[in-house]
């Protein structure tokens, strides 16, 4: 059934039952029963019919009970028709603003320190973990160097053309040696001159496959490690990731779900994902539960809108991330708005 069925089928009663079990849940976080219900309804209606309106939305699939004597909690698909065709959407406090404002009010050049800052300012704001995607670096590359740290550690150096330069530590693959990593880095300058990362990927996929044979094994190995590393994968930095910790301040937080969730969060496997999720439209997004597909397994609830470069292409995102009881209707202006003054700030930079 689709939800402007739904919403069809619910008369004013209904409408109002349902409105109010969410509104109240999304505060207390806790089932709602119909006494509690009697006295915030506009019109005066008893218990008993209170009851039996929200048996009728359960049979709906729009509200739930945990228990048989407790109240009414709404489902995923109640707490989407509700986000989508009744929630009332606030306006950016003044002091929400002020705070977001702050963390862009200077003239420091380091995009990472201002998208840490403006992730920090998110987690404070909103009481739940912040998501922040950087942009990649789309400078071409001038330099590449790998040095051992080890047998299970190595360094990669990364020199662009406008000066940009980027150290990254991973984990290279077993038996690597001084002269295989010389003869990694050799490879990769030798054609890299010109290119952006995401082209001298493509291309060295194309050179290993055309010349396996002309080149160490581990060597190999080690360029395939690295680009993989360079492209988002384990242990990709672009995501920043703040207030965590406040995702266990909820009485009512599942803390298997929320270690699950920190997991993720931990490994960042599916950090591209994360920014897929924000390609389909303009605009925030909801996602709650399992339409979360970052998350899926942390009955949580995603908040995320992506900001655009000064040529209106999708560059990197915002977030907040929090249980399914977040204030939506508070926290999808300010990730709005954080999103809009992120692309204006980097829209204006030339690095």
């Amino acid at each position: 059934m689709s939800q402007e069925t739904l919403i069809n089928e619910l008369n004013d009663r209904s409408r109002e039952v349902f409105r109010r079990v969410v509104e109240t849940y999304l505060q207390t976080g806790e089932p709602v029963g119909s006494r509690t219900l009697t006295r915030a309804l506009s019109e005066k209606l008893s218990a008993a019919t209170v009851r039996n309106v929200m048996q009728d939305l359960e049979f709906m699939g729009l509200l739930d009970s945990p228990h048989v004597s407790a109240g009414r909690l709404p489902t995923q698909l109640g707490l989407r028709l509700f986000v989508d065709g009744m929630m009332e959407i606030d306006t950016v406090a003044p002091t929400d603003r002020a705070a977001i404002d702050q963390t862009l009010g200077n003239d420091d050049p380091d995009t990472g320190a201002l998208l840490d800052r403006v992730s920090t300012a998110l987690s404070s704001i909103t009481h739940g973990a912040s998501l922040v995607l950087m942009p990649k670096h789309e400078a071409p590359i001038r330099h590449i160097e790998f040095v051992s740290l080890g047998p299970d550690r190595a360094l990669v150096v990364l020199v662009f053309a406008d000066g940009h330069v980027e150290n990254r530590i991973f984990t290279p693959p077993p038996g690597q040696t001084p002269s295989s990593m010389r003869e990694a880095g050799n490879f990769l300058n030798a054609m890299a001159e010109g290119r952006t990362l995401a082209e001298l990927r493509a291309h060295v996929s194309h050179e290993i496959t055309a010349r396996r044979r002309e080149l160490d094994v581990l060597a190999a190995e080690l360029v395939e490690s690295g680009l993989a590393l360079w492209e988002g994968e384990s242990s990709d930095p672009r995501l920043i990731v703040r207030g965590r910790a406040n995702l266990l301040d909820s009485e009512a937080a599942d803390l298997d779900r929320i270690r699950v969730l920190f997991d993720d969060l931990e490994r960042k496997r599916d950090i591209v994902e994360f920014l897929e999720l924000t390609e389909a439209g303009d605009g925030v997004r909801i996602f709650i539960g399992s339409e979360n597909k970052l998350f899926s397994l942390s009955g949580s609830a995603l908040v995320v809108s992506p900001y655009m470069n000064a040529d209106r292409k999708i560059v990197g995102a915002v977030g907040v991330i929090g249980p399914t009881r977040l204030n939506y209707g508070r926290i999808v202006p300010i990730v709005d708005y954080t999103a809009q003054l992120v692309g204006r700030v980097l829209s204006g930079r030339k690095g």
